[in-house]
């Protein structure tokens, strides 16, 4: 992958103080800002319909939020020197609230793409921040579990704040209001976020691009795993209906793979994040030391995308294929996350921690955006040929480079 050294791994220290309390409060904030966030896009996306916009500009306004959290993301580690740790998650935290207030007191569209556009920024801030204090923050020994049980419930906020809409009604005024003052809470729980240490490496490590390039010139796989990630977690998830449509399923039930894809990364990110904190602890170093054992999980999870894969061919023939081929889908994606962001966090501290979360996050997104948009060309080509093509080629792309790396 790379002509590079690996850096050595950091022995953590000392965990910081009120470490715990850190992390509930990093929990917790996160949990309300999400649901109120992904109960919010939706209802936008409605109102936008309602108001007689095309389905073009309301897809442009859906877009909107990911150009923020491109843009923001290369830039995380430069703002958290600057303004410090918990400041910034203050901010990434307050704009959302504004934002969301922006939306419910004035109906003009160029506000409204202004708007979205420095929510999304907010919210890849937070998104960038809070995995790498999540995974710095952990106990000593646990940094699977607790970046699993973090993944796992950002998974279970995708499924709460739709859900909670449906429940309340989208033609409900009180809808936005409601989020509003969910986003209002996650920011309450971000001011108790007790004071955190300054990060160590905070005059030697290059912040923004020149940060970004540098860890991703330090752990070139991040970017792989977290791109084929993307792919099978965010970006095929988005492609699922129109898939089982295809396939010549109905319109519920071609809706019903995107929640097999859901449960499957809820369901397996939390025991893959245990399990990596075994097997780096074993007595007989059977799956010898941590990033090696990290090696291994991620390897296992890139052949299960693979074996999916190749079950497409066989999915027109037996339609009930496609739902247990979503769940791993979803679950091993989920995983290949998970266990990335658990191996950044075994490797670094501070605002080097911040530019590895960085490149994972960039090279996610790039996968979740990328899948649909050559998806849905390959699916409107061939089915049967084109769609399945495209993923094979992903899915051994992945087991290639996971293959040939080392530890």
């Amino acid at each position: 992958m790379s002509e590079h050294p690996l850096p050595p791994v950091i022995r953590p220290g000392p965990r910081p103080p009120h470490a715990t309390r850190g992390l509930v409060a990093i929990f917790c904030a996160t949990f309300f800002e999400l649901v109120g966030v992904f109960m919010l896009g939706p209802l936008l996306l409605l109102r936008l319909k309602d108001g007689g916009q095309s389905t073009a500009v309301a897809g442009l306004f859906a877009a909107t939020v990911w150009l923020g959290i491109f843009l923001v993301t290369p830039m995380a580690s430069a703002l958290t020197q600057r303004l410090g740790r918990r400041p910034t998650l203050w901010l990434s935290a307050a704009v959302p609230v504004v934002t969301c207030a922006g939306f419910g007191l004035s109906s003009w569209l160029p506000l409204w793409f202004v708007l979205y556009l420095v929510a999304g920024m907010a919210g890849g801030l937070r998104w960038v921040l809070a995995e790498a204090i999540v995974a710095e923050l952990a106990p000593p020994g646990q940094r699977g579990r607790y970046v699993g049980l973090f993944e796992t419930m950002v998974g279970a906020t995708f499924v709460l704040g739709p859900a909670l809409l449906a429940w309340m009604g989208t033609g409900n005024r009180l809808a936005l209001w409601v989020a509003f003052v969910l986003l209002l809470v996650g920011l309450l729980w971000s001011l108790a976020i007790p004071p955190l240490p300054q990060a160590t490496d905070q005059h030697e490590t290059r912040v923004g691009w020149a940060g970004v390039w540098q860890a991703l010139r330090a752990h070139p796989l991040v970017m792989a795993v977290g791109f084929i990630g993307g792919v099978f977690e965010s970006g095929i998830t988005a492609m699922l209906p129109l898939y089982g449509l295809a396939l010549g399923l109905g319109a519920t039930a071609a809706a019903l793979l995107v929640a097999a894809s859901g449960f499957g990364s809820a369901l397996m990110m939390l025991p893959a994040g245990m399990l990596a904190d075994r097997m780096a602890h074993h007595p007989q170093r059977r799956w010898g030391d941590g990033a090696r054992s990290r090696l291994t999980l991620m390897r296992v999870c890139a052949v299960l995308t693979l074996l999916a894969t190749l079950l497409i061919p066989l999915v027109s023939g037996m339609p009930w294929l496609a739902a247990p081929v979503a769940f791993v889908w979803g679950g091993a994606g989920g995983c290949l996350y998970t266990l990335a962001m658990i191996d950044i966090g075994s490797r670094e501290q501070g605002l080097a921690l911040v530019n590895g979360t960085a490149v994972l996050v960039l090279s996610y997104t790039a996968g979740g955006v990328m899948a649909p948009a050559l998806g849905a060309a390959a699916l409107q080509w061939s089915p049967t040929l084109g769609f399945p093509a495209l993923l094979v080629f992903t899915a051994l792309l992945g087991v290639w480079l996971l293959r040939r790396s080392p530890a």
